[in-house]
């Protein structure tokens, strides 16, 4: 199965994401996670990413395409993936599907989770992530067991600098005006399912499951 997830800041995607790669056995092929390692690790790449990032504003084509296209193509994708923030626009996903026809890869559904923007912003600024393994809380939505603990590997929980409400409604609204036309993109490929984010976190990855079926 080869998809591809979609959804503002805030809308939950790190938490279904989760679910879904543990569900459907696929490599989790994430841009964010990607730059951020790079970022830690202080590479070329990292600092001009958090450039952009510390901004609220989307990292560039050039800096994700050749990367992202790169990953597909190594042999543990050979039987599905899914992408995470990729495409983040039409131009993207445009040169997406090109390197798809030119491999002969097929994607075979586009997950678009939708959330009111003002609900957006209140999730965003109570988003938690583990230092360690990067898995995500909310201080009211999805809280640890243990205040500031990760329940999965007991690393400290952090609020990323990015989280302020001033940077989460300047993302929003850039994933607005570039990332949500895709979805109209996609619904002309006849491949999208939208799936409403304002729901319980089980009754959203029911949802998704519903969507992809027991595709493999």
């Amino acid at each position: 199965m080869r998809i591809i997830l979609l959804g503002p800041p805030g809308a939950g995607k790190g938490t279904q994401a989760a679910g879904i790669v543990n569900k459907y056995n696929m490599p989790h092929i994430s841009t964010g996670d990607i730059f951020r390692k790079n970022i830690k690790e202080e590479t070329e790449l990292g600092k001009k990413a958090k450039e952009y990032m510390d901004k609220g504003l989307l990292v560039p084509d050039e800096l994700t395409v050749g990367l992202v296209t790169s990953r597909i193509s190594e042999p543990d994708c050979a039987n599905g993936f899914m992408l995470d923030g990729f495409p983040r626009n039409v131009s993207q996903a445009k040169h997406l599907d090109v390197f798809l026809k030119e491999t002969n890869i097929k994607l075979d559904n586009v997950i678009n989770i939708e959330v009111d923007k003002n609900i957006l912003v209140e999730r965003a600024v109570g988003r938690r992530i583990c230092k360690s393994c990067g898995a995500t809380y909310h201080v009211e939505f999805n809280p640890p067991k243990t205040e500031g603990v990760c329940n999965v590997c007991g690393g400290e929980l952090y609020q990323r600098q990015d989280d302020t409400e001033e940077t989460v409604s300047k993302r929003i609204q850039v994933y607005l005006d570039e990332t949500k036309p895709l979805a109209d993109y996609y619904a002309n490929e006849g491949i999208i399912s939208n799936i409403n984010g304002q729901q319980s976190i089980d009754k959203v990855f029911e949802d998704i499951v519903n969507a992809l079926g027991s595709e493999k």
